[in-house]
């Protein structure tokens, strides 16, 4: 991941007006558990391409940057815009669900469980969703387990 990193900012240098290199900076820093920076990239990439057909993925980067930084607030109101956007991922309903559950709108959360397991219903549990993104660095799933299973546990969803 440190590669992709490098290529990704190299890229960004080389090209000003480059709209996909921050955003794929962003998911990258927030796997490698910088949360924080991956937050300003994947601002960056939206005040880029506010326009963007696919702007519905900048959104979940940042709700997933903001929940990860127990920014819950902010990460429901970017996964809301999100969602609003393009309904049909459903990593945009499961963090949406982690969001929810760790604010404590219980309802909430497991609506968005509910249309998340309707979109993929493979991902039945946490265990399930760690084995189909074994990517990111031991802090992002330090992260990951403070935060969004946190959130997730609270809106029912299991570990196995």
């Amino acid at each position: 991941m440190i590669e992709s990193r490098i290529e990704f900012e190299t890229a960004i240098s080389l090209g000003a007006n480059d709209e996909w290199s921050p955003g794929q900076l962003g998911w990258t820093l927030l796997l490698l558990g910088q949360p924080e920076v991956a937050l300003r990239e994947s601002e960056r990439h939206l005040r880029l391409s506010p326009r963007d057909p696919n702007v519905w993925g900048t959104y979940v980067l940042l709700g997933w940057c903001r929940l990860m930084l127990s920014q819950v607030d902010g990460a429901i109101d970017l996964l809301i815009k999100s969602r609003a956007a393009n309904p049909r991922p459903w990593f945009t309903h499961f963090a949406l669900a982690a969001a929810m559950g760790l604010k404590g709108d219980l309802d909430g959360a497991k609506a968005a469980l509910a249309e998340s397991l309707k979109l993929n219903p493979e991902v039945d549990t946490l265990a399930r969703f760690r084995a189909r993104r074994p990517w990111g660095s031991p802090k992002y799933w330090e992260l990951f387990e403070s935060t969004a299973a946190t959130g997730l546990h609270q809106a029912g969803f299991p570990d196995e």
